[in-house]
């Protein structure tokens, strides 16, 4: 027979604000109220902080088995990492590339274009220039107010791109970089319009075919220690760990309670900053207003094992190749040099993306590591076929993630609910990388949210010094708040 436990604590903690997730997002907003003199309380359902960023040292080696790069337009995060005194390096790209074709035929090549037949690359050409121009026209910001984003939205990207051009090839190449690369869905499962709002977020679609742009930089110590630098700067205590939201009782007129796991905080206004496919795992009292349950049903992650294969060197830059692999029909679509800030050895990272990772997952741990590496092999040669380490990052597996990189609405979602996904209710606000306009699914996006949460509170707030009228309907709430764990 299990105890009986109460579900939060018996006397609840009390804050300006609540957050909810201790990942960029949530840091940032924190950050930004307790600049501005109001408390905060931040909680955390995993045992560390940084959410879908992760740093860890594995078998020896240090692996960012989270999100991990940086690009020159992530200008917010550029400019907190220079707040923080934090370090970044480049990453290598000295060398010739390496493109795998639809035959399998290795190509080394230098340069921005794959090697293919002239008319492919006429229209590579063609079709990146009309997703620049779709992009600077729509924009990041309100991609569903332009008078295309219904046409645009009912349609699948592989559809349009079938639209533009009968070269298949051309169409696998554009693809790799929105759907494998980035959305990490198959190109039949998210919209035209999604594709451009990828694109339009990190300032043109050039710019996502640009690897030397897009995988720039890394930061110094792994991207999840500025989490935990920002963890370091806020009050002791602000952050707690290991403590799932259950519960979340909120009034339309301001106010709420939140129950975890471990304790009850009372908050003014409450910040969820939590990915959408998470929001579901909260209980609200009352529930959610209809258009939320709705709009939350049609945003979903992708799918991505990110692989690490570290050597005893990095021998491809011994044969002149930087470690840059492209393949549109290989297990591994992409691959990159990822070897760490003066490191001796060598670390590939590759990425396995969407319907291929299904595949990947219906293997054993040692045939799908077997089939892996025999992909990297077919980039860089059988030396790719020995690492001393080797892990896979599998976000999809993670209670508190569920998925990787983030969150995208399914066909006609972001022209039908997209005006309404950043929008308070009542005091509940919300802020993730998935909601972002510039950044979007990237650190850099977590955080323009989760300060664009926290200025939106502090208006809120300046407008009313009164604490909410509710607060004897939520000891009401709390008295009640006990449940068996079993």
């Amino acid at each position: 027979m299990q105890p009986k436990r109460s579900l939060g604590s018996s006397e609840a903690q009390e804050c300006d604000v609540v957050v909810v997730g201790a990942g960029p997002a949530g840091l940032m907003a924190a950050r930004t109220l307790h600049a501005a003199g109001l408390s905060t309380i931040v909680l955390e359902a995993r045992d560390r902080v940084g959410g879908r960023t992760w740093s860890q040292e594995i078998d020896g080696a240090f692996l960012e088995v989270g999100g991990q790069w940086v690009s020159p337009d992530q200008t917010v995060l550029l400019g907190l990492l220079e707040e923080l005194g934090m370090e970044t390096f480049t990453r290598y790209r000295e060398g010739a590339n390496i493109y795998l074709d639809r035959e399998g035929v290795r190509h080394e090549f230098t340069g921005e274009m794959f090697p293919a037949p002239e008319q492919t690359v006429t229209e590579m050409q063609r079709i990146i220039e009309t997703l620049d121009e779709l992009a600077a026209s729509i924009g990041p910001e309100e991609p569903w107010a332009h008078p295309l984003a219904r046409e645009l939205d009912t349609v699948t990207f592989n559809e349009w791109l079938r639209r533009q051009t009968q070269d298949t090839a051309a169409r696998e190449n554009i693809a790799i970089f929105l759907a494998g690369g980035m959305l990490t869905k198959p190109d039949h499962a998210f919209s035209a319009l999604q594709a451009v709002l990828m694109a339009a977020s990190a300032g043109s679609f050039s710019n996502l075919v640009d690897e030397d742009f897009i995988l720039d930089r890394r930061v110094v110590g792994g991207m999840q220690s500025v989490s935990e630098e920002l963890e370091a700067r806020l009050p002791a205590g602000s952050v707690q760990l290991s403590t799932p939201v259950r519960t979340i009782a909120w009034h339309p007129e301001g106010g709420a309670t939140v129950f975890s796991d471990r304790v009850t905080v009372r908050a003014r206004q409450v910040i969820l900053a939590v990915p959408p496919n998470l929001y579901s795992r909260i209980s609200f009292e009352p529930p959610l207003p209809r258009l939320q349950h709705q709009m939350h049903q049609h945003q979903s992650m992708g799918l991505v094992i990110k692989i690490h294969a570290v050597y005893d060197r990095p021998f491809w830059r011994e044969q002149g190749l930087s470690g840059t692999g492209f393949g549109p029909n290989e297990i591994c679509q992409e691959v990159y040099d990822n070897t760490n800030h003066q490191d001796s050895r060598g670390t590939l990272v590759g990425f396995v993306s969407d319907e291929v990772a299904d595949q990947m997952f219906t293997l054993s741990a040692k045939e799908r590591r077997e089939a892996i590496l025999r992909s990297l092999s077919a980039y860089l040669g059988d030396q790719a076929l020995t690492p001393e380490v080797y892990y896979e990052s599998d976000f999809g597996s993670e209670e508190w993630t569920r998925g990787a990189y983030a969150a995208s609405f399914d066909l006609g979602g972001l022209s039908r609910y997209g005006a309404h996904q950043r929008s308070a209710v009542g005091p509940l606000h919300w802020a993730c990388s998935d909601l972002a306009a510039e950044g979007y699914q990237h650190v850099d996006g977590a955080l323009r949210q989760g300060r664009r949460a926290a200025e939106d509170i502090m208006h809120r707030l300046a407008e009313t010094t009164d604490r909410p009228a509710a607060a004897s309907d939520q000891e009401e709430h709390l008295d009640h708040m006990e449940v068996r764990h079993g």
